[in-house]
């Protein structure tokens, strides 16, 4: 119910893409959905059936990349899950109501005030991170470097604002989510 909603909202727009399924701290932990084009949304969905015990973890690595948050939760789940989330995300209830799945937003997400920019870069699969860094750098990079040096060199290089903008653009750029150059 959330993609297709998500899907009706950005429908026509080209600068928009939906991802399910979208890896964060290389694989350690999934946003269950993320909407990306000038800002990063990530949405984190807990059903009735789902437990908490995940979510404390969840919550550090969205808070690390995304700009904004929504969990969708339950209404089983609802209080335990305000404790654990931070104040800025947005909170969606999700219940039946005359045998239909209804959302309700109960509170909407605020701006992320501090992403961590080293966790956004991570979010890029080692090719992207080379080819930024040989656009920036006017010269091929070093293929053979391990994926941490390439990430702290482009930490050093590019600026916040257009790193953030370089991976939003690789993000929405791919065919598939799954690296084949990791």
């Amino acid at each position: 119910m959330l993609k297709k909603e998500l899907a009706t909202i950005h429908a026509g727009d080209p600068d928009t893409v939906i991802i399910d399924e979208l890896a964060l701290l290389h694989g350690s932990c999934r946003a269950d959905v993320a909407v990306v084009n000038g800002m990063m949304h990530g949405f984190e969905l807990k059903s009735d059936r789902d437990t908490l015990d995940r979510l404390p973890e969840q919550a550090r690595a969205y808070a690390a990349v995304f700009d904004y948050v929504t969990l969708v939760v339950g209404e089983r789940h609802l209080l335990d899950a305000i404790e654990i989330i931070p104040d800025w995300w947005g909170i969606r209830v999700a219940r039946f109501y005359r045998g239909k799945l209804v959302l309700r937003d109960l509170r909407l997400a605020m701006v992320n005030t501090s992403p961590d920019l080293p966790s956004t870069v991570r979010l890029l699969w080692r090719g992207e991170a080379l080819k930024i860094l040989a656009e920036v750098s006017n010269r091929k990079a070093p293929t053979s470097r391990p994926r941490e040096w390439i990430y702290s060199e482009l930490l050093a290089r590019v600026e916040f604002g257009h790193l953030r903008d370089a991976v939003r653009h690789c993000l929405k750029n791919r065919r598939t989510q799954r690296p084949d150059d990791m």
